[in-house]
């Protein structure tokens, strides 16, 4: 896919997943804003891009704040006269008993993963709809949004609110040629792939376990404006896991 001069930004782009996402649209010719809440991370991931031969520039941003927000956007629109292309993607977990969370933990998490979407998208798309295409927003949500294991009450919260303002946001921002979509991962690998035993992979219908490059195909296809009728949606990208059939023993 060609993406060449669209300016596109990704949220917690240091690392992981974030970090894939960065690098799949910087190969294929996007100008990416790299934003992070950990500068040491994100100057090294700029870095490296731009060895590449990358049009790449590190932000730091924490999502929690308004301000570092409104800060990127318009940094992106000062460096590149546009934005095209927004990744929500920066968020964190709580995996803790609802007995032990307390209320910090809590507005912590909702403010990191789900309040962020809601700015960024806000601050991105007054830019995005002075372009004559439009723009493209993905949020990304989790298959948590819709199955859970114990202990994981807040960051399913986010997860499934962050599926609801997907919608939302399609409805709202279709009149500015925006379209905005969820993906949902299952099981996406971040660290020493060799490490995985082989039932690791053959848990999932896909028999293997999900990587970051998966995840950074499914957002290059969402974004892509040929493929602009698709929008509101949640694409569950999980090897399979979410319709698979389990009966304990």
């Amino acid at each position: 896919m060609n993406f060449i001069n669209k300016v596109v930004v990704v949220t917690g782009a240091a690392k992981g997943i974030g970090r894939g996402i960065a690098s799949a649209y910087a190969e294929n010719g996007a100008k990416v804003l790299i934003a992070d809440v950990d500068e040491t991370a994100g100057r090294q991931a700029e870095s490296e891009l731009k060895q590449m031969g990358a049009d790449v520039l590190y932000i730091k941003t924490d999502v929690k704040s308004e301000v570092d927000i409104i800060n990127l956007m318009e940094t992106a629109k000062k460096t590149y006269d546009r934005i095209d292309v927004l990744i929500n993607n920066a968020g964190k977990g709580l995996f803790k008993s609802l007995y032990e969370v307390t209320v910090d933990e809590w507005d912590d998490i909702i403010q990191t993963n789900l309040r962020s979407v809601f700015l960024c998208s806000r601050e991105a798309a007054k830019y995005m709809r002075e372009n004559e295409e439009g723009g493209a927003i993905i949020n990304m949500a989790s298959t948590r949004a819709i199955m859970s294991e114990p202990n994981s009450e807040g960051y399913a919260a986010t997860k499934g609110g962050i599926v609801a303002i997907t919608h939302a946001l399609a409805a709202s921002l279709s009149e500015d040629q925006i379209t905005v979509n969820a993906i949902s991962p299952g099981w996406i690998h971040t660290g020493d792939y060799s490490q995985l035993t082989d039932i690791d992979h053959h848990q999932h219908f896909s028999k293997r376990v999900g990587k970051p490059d998966d995840i950074a195909r499914a957002c290059l296809y969402l974004t892509d404006r040929e493929n602009n009728f698709v929008t509101g949606i949640n694409l569950v990208v999980d090897g399979g896991m979410t319709k698979k059939m389990i009966y304990e023993e």
